[in-house]
């Protein structure tokens, strides 16, 4: 049986004065962090969704955040190609990672081995040392942009979206190359990746605007292709309880999708949902409230309560 959802949008925010490109959560409470091309990382709270309060400004539009609760820090990834450092108790940037020239469009953290990744704008991925940042190696994979990062579950493999519709894949700690494989149409970036919660399965979506989804276990077949949205899928997020993951995509809609299934389940547009009226960049799926939140180029950030009826 084919479940029915019920959608409800909380609240939406609109403290950013510029499109927001990225969410990140906070580790604790039901608060959350967005980044947005106003130069400005806000933090929001789920349960008092007012104006959002500010934590840091940047001198570059903000691409990417990462959190790192073992150190209680934000990293904030910016178009320059700078990573600022920002300590969350005290409210002020510790250090400027100054290690690539382009666009910092995406960071992940592996708490396992101590290291932090970055992908740059001229096909750069970046490999630091948690502890004291520290560039321990630079992998040149392209020359176009990486936009996209992803950890399995157990911090064993490592996954990177290319400019050109590849997927590069490593073993960790190592770096050892597992497999580079053509995931979606040549010349069309993959903008999205993320392993299923058991990591059986690597998720992307690319500017092809499908959904492709691949058996990790057995060489990163590919199990299944979906054309999943009208434009770029942009984001994708699994819900808390792993039964469900969403897409955002530039084509101004959120899908949710059946985790065991792969079908998709609700559509979440302006219509409908008085959702986005702009692109949907970047989807969280916040652990601690079970919310849904989606930021736009409309320059808001939505916060949805996502139900199932049957």
């Amino acid at each position: 049986m084919i479940k029915k959802l019920k959608i409800a949008k909380i609240a939406s925010l609109t403290g950013h004065t510029g499109s927001v490109y990225s969410l990140e959560e906070t580790g604790h409470s039901n608060t959350f962090y967005s980044g947005s091309s106003d130069k400005v990382v806000a933090q929001w709270d789920v349960d008092s969704p007012g104006d959002g309060t500010l934590l840091a400004r940047s001198s570059d539009i903000i691409y990417s955040l990462k959190f790192v609760e073992e150190r209680g820090i934000l990293l904030v990834g910016q178009s320059g190609g700078g990573i600022h450092v920002v300590n969350l108790e005290t409210r002020t940037e510790e250090r400027l990672l100054q290690y690539h020239h382009a666009a910092v469009f995406d960071l992940a953290f592996s708490f396992k081995h101590g290291l932090l990744f970055s992908l740059s704008g001229n096909g750069e991925l970046g490999m630091l040392n948690a502890i004291d940042f520290s560039l321990e190696n630079k992998l040149i994979l392209g020359k176009g942009k990486l936009r996209s990062v992803a950890l399995n579950h157990d911090e064993t493999v490592l996954a990177i979206g290319a400019a050109d519709g590849s997927i590069f894949t490593f073993s960790l700690p190592g770096m050892q190359p597992l497999k580079h494989f053509q995931a979606h149409q040549i010349g069309f970036s993959v903008n999205a990746l993320c392993f299923s919660p058991d990591g059986n399965y690597l998720l992307s979506g690319s500017r092809d605007a499908h959904l492709n989804i691949f058996e990790v276990k057995n060489d990163f077949h590919l199990f299944k292709s979906v054309p999943a949205h009208n434009y770029a899928i942009y984001s994708i997020a699994y819900s808390p309880d792993k039964k469900y993951f969403a897409t955002g995509s530039r084509d101004k809609t959120i899908k949710i999708w059946d985790a065991n299934s792969f079908d998709v389940l609700v559509r979440i547009d302006k219509t409908n949902n008085d959702g986005h009226v702009n692109s949907v960049n970047k989807i969280l799926w916040h652990k601690n409230s079970g919310h849904l939140i989606s930021a736009s180029d409309d320059r808001s950030v939505m916060v949805w309560n996502i139900e199932c009826i049957n």
